[in-house]
């Protein structure tokens, strides 16, 4: 009875070190998250703050006093925002969709296929991502300018039709795809066309869709390459939109607060939405029949 006893006491104790543990654990990854977070939740504050609040004063005071949306209002009327806001959702779906189609296509030869020299076009194609964009940005300019592409739609989308991170992913993931999937597809006289479409692009729909979060965040957030490539105001992306409304109200900060709120929030809600394809799931389950 008294081993018993001893036994009892030491599981009670281990059992609440683990609980302190967990706790300590927790609390430090909510003060990281927090802290990670804080840049945000001041950029939202300021863009709530009305005329009469000091965003300055110390302390500082994170909740508004007096919270209004008139911020945004102005912003949405003093620029063409729905216009930015336009062209920024246009050329990300556009590009997100040319992205994985380009990459999914580079990919599944050098991940499915025997052919000569695959390894070292792969090894050539993953070296790229060491190469910096300043270093190219001038040659592809050159080539955007030369093929008539400039000042457009398409001139802002070239430079990312394809990216060697996603090539690279997508191989990764098509590897991982089992081998008696791809011989029964095979065996039921499908193409190659119709195995990459029908079998592989299901069965990696998470590489998919964590590929597409990371070329539709890029592609939102990229201001260099649109202000080299664009000077039609009509065509400014969101980027643009804030550099410029920073410039004309570079005294107002919460108007500027307000616009990059209206620039961020896209990317937030897409995060949202596609999270839960980033689980990995079963190879099999995405297949059809």
């Amino acid at each position: 009875m008294f081993e018993i006893g001893k036994f009892s006491l030491a599981m009670k104790i281990f059992r609440q070190n683990s609980q302190f543990k967990i706790l300590g654990t927790y609390s430090i990854l909510g003060a990281i998250a927090l802290l990670t977070l804080f840049p945000l939740l001041w950029l939202i504050s300021t863009a709530l703050k009305s005329p009469t609040e000091n965003i300055l004063q110390s302390p500082l005071q994170l909740l508004p006093s007096q919270p209004t949306l008139d911020n945004f209002a102005n912003v949405w009327n003093s620029l063409p925002f729905s216009q930015y806001l336009y062209n920024s959702t246009l050329v990300a779906l556009l590009t997100v969709g040319l992205n994985l189609l380009f990459c999914s296509l580079a990919a599944y030869p050098l991940a499915r296929l025997s052919f000569p020299g695959r390894d070292w076009i792969f090894i050539a194609i993953v070296s790229t991502i060491m190469i910096p964009f300043q270093i190219v940005m001038i040659p592809l300019y050159i080539l955007t300018v030369q093929i008539g592409l400039r000042n457009s739609y398409l001139g802002m989308i070239f430079p990312s039709l394809a990216s060697a991170f996603g090539i690279f992913l997508l191989r990764q993931a098509f590897m991982s795809v089992p081998k008696e999937i791809e011989e029964a597809a095979r065996m039921d006289g499908s193409s190659e066309l119709g195995l990459w479409w029908y079998v592989m692009l299901p069965a990696v729909r998470p590489a998919l869709a964590t590929l597409a979060i990371f070329v539709f965040i890029g592609s939102w957030s990229d201001f260099l390459w649109p202000l080299i490539v664009i000077q039609d105001e009509n065509l400014y992306t969101l980027p643009l939109g804030v550099a410029k409304l920073a410039g004309t109200f570079s005294l107002d900060w919460r108007l500027v607060a307000a616009g990059s709120v209206i620039s961020i929030a896209p990317v937030l809600v897409l995060f949202l939405f596609l999270q839960r394809y980033i689980v990995p799931t079963e190879t099999g389950s995405g297949v059809k029949g």
